[in-house]
């Protein structure tokens, strides 16, 4: 039995020896927590030995220029709670531990769980009570500003990374928040743009946020996209945003722009009653799913002649903005089936506004960027996979672009 397993042993059996609960053993003051606290001292002991040559309680180091003078006392925060360790000293004052550092009060791993809490949009309170609840643990509301402040040097390395040369599809979209400025609360967008790479996976390649849109805004990101090496979008969908389009021929002239069908069926069900919902969107589909743009006006009809006297702004909707939705007739349904799918866009404005709602007045907009960039990466470890049918979706790209992009 090794020395480790001698230690647990004895933990075991000390615990069922005075009639407690076997549960117990499981809870942060039961053996997890003692266990954790043992392995550290005896990590702490471990260092020390090597620091001074020689073994604890051993005759050589009594001659020696340096040795052990008592420990500290510390108090750290792990999963399993707070507990007091014994940090040795040594009588040069040299001794530096590893996996207790000087001023460290929180155990590795202990930071995660705070950012995994802030990702999933709860609040600096909530995060306290949690852990309160968990672990039993008091955390000031600084510490944890401390700790999420920390992502902040990660967020800018984010937003500034190279890209890829050549992105197939890019969706861009706008998600509305509320911040403090200057004693006054207001409404900010954040900017997203969803890319397709030439692989088939889903990337984020920055976020904005500003209380403006307009062509020189725009201009302003597209440019910087194309800072970070991208030299060419293919198909951009977009939402009616202001100045779009001007921006993408000076800086895009060749990307073929259309009206994102994830945002024009969102924004057509907004104000239908929810028992129509479904047969509404049923209706709408057999537009944007038909064949060609001739069959997509003769669906249009019907669904106005339907539901127009109900819900006219529908139809009105549609017929107001045909110009940017046909476009993407001119593709063959495998790159279609992209632009009108939901799932990659939905997917992302669900967690987003999940992880923002709570937060109903954002302090500054970097506690805006550090909600949005933790909840990000979140969301894109699921991000492991090609979008469905990807491969012969790239054919069809690599054919309609010719010279634009290889496979």
């Amino acid at each position: 039995m090794t020395e480790t397993t001698q230690m647990l042993d004895n933990l075991i059996k000390d615990h069922l020896a005075q009639g407690k609960n076997p549960k117990e053993l499981l809870s942060k003051e039961g053996l997890l927590g003692q266990l954790t606290k043992a392995l550290v001292e005896r990590c702490l002991e471990g260092e020390m030995n090597t620091h001074l040559g020689y073994e604890k309680d051993e005759r050589a180091g009594k001659s020696g220029d340096n040795r052990r003078n008592g420990y500290s006392k510390k108090t750290l925060t792990s999963d399993q709670g707070e507990f007091a360790v014994g940090i040795p000293r040594d009588r040069n004052c040299e001794f530096e531990p590893q996996i207790v550092s000087k001023r460290q009060t929180r155990l590795d791993g202990f930071d995660d769980k705070i950012l995994a809490m802030y990702a999933r949009g709860m609040t600096v309170r909530d995060i306290q009570s949690q852990l309160k609840e968990i672990y039993g643990t008091d955390v000031s509301a600084t510490l944890i500003s401390n700790i999420t402040d920390s992502v902040m040097e990660e967020v800018k390395d984010w937003q500034n990374r190279l890209l890829e040369n050549v992105y197939p599809i890019v969706f861009f979209d706008a998600l509305m928040v509320k911040v403090r400025e200057n004693q006054r609360v207001i409404n900010k967008a954040v900017y997203l743009a969803l890319a397709v790479n030439p692989d088939g996976h889903k990337e984020l390649l920055g976020m904005w946020i500003s209380q403006n849109e307009g062509a020189k805004f725009w201009l302003g990101i597209l440019t910087e996209l194309k800072n970070r090496g991208v030299r060419d979008i293919l198909v951009a969908c977009i939402d009616g945003l202001t100045g779009m389009d001007e921006a993408f021929q000076s800086a895009f002239p060749k990307t073929q722009v259309q009206l994102c069908i994830v945002h024009m069926v969102r924004n057509s069900l907004r104000y239908v009653a929810h028992k129509y919902k479904k047969e509404m969107a049923a209706d709408l589909k057999s537009i944007y799913r038909s064949a060609t743009e001739s069959e997509a006006q003769d669906n249009l009809v019907i669904l106005a002649e339907k539901w127009d006297k109900r819900y006219p702004g529908v139809s009105k909707s549609w017929l107001t903005h045909w110009a940017k939705v046909i476009p993407m007739f001119n593709f063959p349904p495998d790159i279609r089936k992209i632009i009108y799918t939901t799932n990659a866009v939905e997917s992302v404005n669900m967690t987003l506004r999940k992880a923002t709602r709570n937060h109903r007045i954002f302090p500054n907009d970097e506690a805006v960027f550090k909600a949005m960039y933790l909840a990000i990466q979140n969301i894109s470890k699921k991000w492991t996979m090609p979008i469905h049918n990807w491969g012969a979706a790239i054919n069809q790209f690599s054919i309609e672009f010719d010279g634009r992009i290889s496979t």
